[in-house]
């Protein structure tokens, strides 16, 4: 397995060709306006993939009457949180496998075409390639397989075919970062050639994997990406190299050109590419004002955490130094060890939470209920994710279980977002506002069903923002 250097962030990306000259986002725009071009419908394996979205949907239940209703809409795409990555791969599969087969039927029905994206992890962890072989099963076989995780506000760079993530002032290959040691969806390479051999071996020969370069998307523009993407071999997988939004822009509106002649691929994705893909363009994040929390405020803010990439556990540290310390915020730890002790104990532990939880909340203070930051895994992948699957089964027990209306509710971590929504919320479907800090998704949602309905919902992703990203939002929105 190659091994690739750490690069210094700035000069690497300074020797870079210059980006493109022209907007690609107008030319998108003007694609997606008068060409035929198929509806989007992003299966999303947990909620951070919003995190570039804006004033599209997002469905947590796909049946086929839900589905029917949203391709009656006039948007150009909408997402369904599939939630797989908490899943096992025999359970990933038949869930992608229902949710494709019901999207078909929803679409035949309403007369639609739809292109499927399988938005995943940006560090590269996820069902890969058992989610884009289901879909392909129930749709038929693309002409090739597009492989884009670049994500700019989360510092995810494809240089080279290499995969690199910002760590501070230097980009670390993909396969070096803690992403890869990931307990169930670990991985060596950072070159993405080698990444798709590496995760299914004999399936691709060396000529099948073909690439989009910097270069190209910076000198040759979308008609030199358009010709590329006519030319890529069949059933094949095309790797889209990014170093700035730019690249994506110019990657998509080639995309759309080679599209409209006919071609038709599936996505293995990042967030970015979805909303250029969407012709969505980014907006500032939102603020306190421009969100119309209440002042005085009536109740507090609630911030539950259940992630333990070594960035969240970094970002609450300093969360509960700087308001913990000062007695701004109320900080309740749910020990780990006594919700897998048993299932009395569990219940025990989660009771007094949820009772804790209220009273701080009724009394106007922002409270966070977070997991102890001591990671416990199981002896294997299986076991692992039963011990994850507790911990968030409890932190949505508090979320079903507190009746005060909290001011707004951050939820941090992928997995524990996915079930504050689904499970805690009752959300079935929800509108993506925007986002509340770069890369941090905002949802509303206003379904009837839904518990504290129209309240701000944050989805925190894990990996993203600096160390002080969490507690300025939290002190933005105090």
């Amino acid at each position: 397995m190659s091994q690739f250097p750490t690069l210094p962030r700035e000069s690497t990306l300074a020797s870079l060709p210059a980006e493109y000259p022209t907007d690609a986002q107008n030319r998108i725009s003007q694609i997606l306006d008068t060409a035929s071009i198929n509806r989007l419908v992003v299966l999303d394996d947990d909620p951070t993939g919003t995190q570039t979205c804006h004033d599209i949907n997002v469905l947590t239940v796909w049946d086929i009457a839900t589905l029917t209703a949203e391709f009656r809409t006039d948007s150009r795409g909408f997402f369904i949180l599939t939630n797989s990555r908490a899943l096992l791969p025999t359970e990933a599969e038949t869930l992608i496998r229902n949710i494709c087969e019901n999207v078909s039927s929803a679409a035949k029905a309403t007369g639609n075409k739809v292109d499927i994206v399988l938005r995943g992890d940006s560090t590269l962890r996820g069902h890969f390639p058992l989610e884009p072989d289901v879909a392909q099963s129930v749709f038929g076989a693309a002409d090739a397989l597009v492989l884009a995780p670049f994500f700019f506000q989360g510092g995810r760079y494809t240089i080279d075919d290499v995969h690199y993530v910002a760590e501070g002032d230097n980009l670390v290959p993909a396969g070096a970062t803690q992403f890869a040691k990931d307990a169930t969806f670990g991985y060596k390479s950072s070159n993405l050639r080698d990444y798709v051999l590496e995760k299914a071996p004999g399936r691709y020969s060396v000529d099948q994997l073909y690439s989009v370069t910097i270069d190209e998307l910076r000198k040759g523009g979308p008609e030199v990406v358009c010709k590329k993407l006519l030319a890529a071999p069949a059933g094949g997988v095309v790797i889209v190299n990014a170093a700035a939004e730019s690249d994506m822009h110019v990657f998509v509106a080639g995309l759309l050109l080679a599209e409209s002649q006919g071609k038709h691929f599936l996505y293995r994705t990042g967030a970015a590419f979805v909303s250029t893909r969407l012709g969505i363009r980014s907006k500032a994040p939102i603020s306190a004002i421009e969100l119309g929390l209440p002042s005085p405020r009536q109740t507090g803010g609630l911030i539950v955490a259940g992630s333990y990439v070594p960035k969240t556990t970094a970002q609450l540290k300093v969360l509960t130094d700087r308001r913990g310390a000062t007695g701004q915020l109320a900080i309740i730890e749910i020990k780990v060890e006594e919700l897998i002790a048993s299932p009395e104990t569990a219940s025990k532990t989660i009771a007094q939470n949820v009772k804790e939880t209220e009273e701080y909340l009724k009394a106007g203070k922002d409270t966070l209920v977070m997991t102890s930051r001591k990671l416990i895994t199981g002896d294997d992948e299986i076991s692992s994710l039963k011990i994850g699957s507790a911990v968030a089964e409890a932190l949505v027990s508090v979320l079903q279980r507190i009746e005060v209306r909290p001011r707004y509710i951050i939820a941090k971590g992928g997995i524990t977002s996915s079930d504050a929504a689904t499970k805690g919320l009752n959300a079935k479907r929800a509108l993506i506002v925007g986002q509340a800090a770069p890369g941090v998704p905002l949802w509303r949602c206003d379904e009837e069903t839904s518990r504290h309905r129209g309240v701000p919902f944050v989805v925190f992703p894990g990996n993203v923002g600096g160390e002080t990203t969490l507690c300025e939002l939290v002190e933005g929105w105090s």
